[in-house]
């Protein structure tokens, strides 16, 4: 059996609304012989609000704007020093699961913070990676035609006073952190990007990128 193909690619900083059509329109044109995808990326100051997103869990989301998704999830945010991570991935030809990729994908993030000798775990109420009770990473995803889309969001060295305006996640009251507050070095983008890259190779299967 042939190792399941993956391409990589590093958009920089893009607009979130474009990106989305992007993810929609590869998903919905890609055959069974198209090679999957990850998107390694930050978006300008955004919000989310996923496709079961209640209105009150956006407290004051000011001149922020919002965008609903069809993602499973609440409210979240994203913003410039947080690295998003899309996953494009035919789930049937890698015989994974929903469940098998949340969990891929958590582990991924768990891993690639371990480099940094931060210990983070997955929580079964709450999807998403914590460190301690603060979460550093959220997680949604949508599968359409047994086809992934949407991904996860590492919060790495960014301005977290948008997330003080939401619920996060829809939990009132939640702590959120970021990788810098738990490391001396000053983490480089780029770099955890490659790392959680690694990672997400480990777990999905695949034995190279390009």
């Amino acid at each position: 059996m042939t190792a399941p193909q993956l391409v990589v690619r590093n958009l920089g900083l893009v607009e979130y609304q474009p990106t989305l059509e992007a993810m929609r329109s590869f998903t919905a044109e890609r055959t069974a012989s198209t090679a999957d995808e990850i998107w390694l990326l930050q978006h300008p100051r955004v919000f989310t609000q996923g496709q079961a997103g209640r209105a009150e869990h956006l407290l004051a989301p000011g001149n922020i704007p919002v965008i609903k998704v069809e993602r499973g999830g609440q409210v979240t945010y994203h913003g410039p020093g947080q690295l998003v991570a899309y996953v494009l991935l035919d789930l049937r030809r890698l015989g994974i699961g929903v469940r098998d990729l949340v969990t891929a994908l958590e582990q991924a993030l768990v891993t690639t913070l371990a480099t940094y000798d931060i210990q983070a775990a997955p929580r079964a109420d709450a999807p998403g990676v914590y460190v301690g009770d603060a979460k550093i990473a959220s997680l949604g995803l949508r599968i359409r035609g047994g086809c992934s889309f949407h991904g996860l969001a590492l919060n790495v060295d960014m301005d977290m006073e948008p997330f003080r305006r939401i619920n996060p996640c829809g939990y009132a009251g939640l702590a959120m952190t970021q990788l810098r507050e738990h490391t001396a070095q000053v983490p480089v983008l780029e770099e955890v990007g490659e790392r959680l890259l690694q990672a997400l190779r480990v777990q999905l299967g695949y034995t190279s990128a390009h």
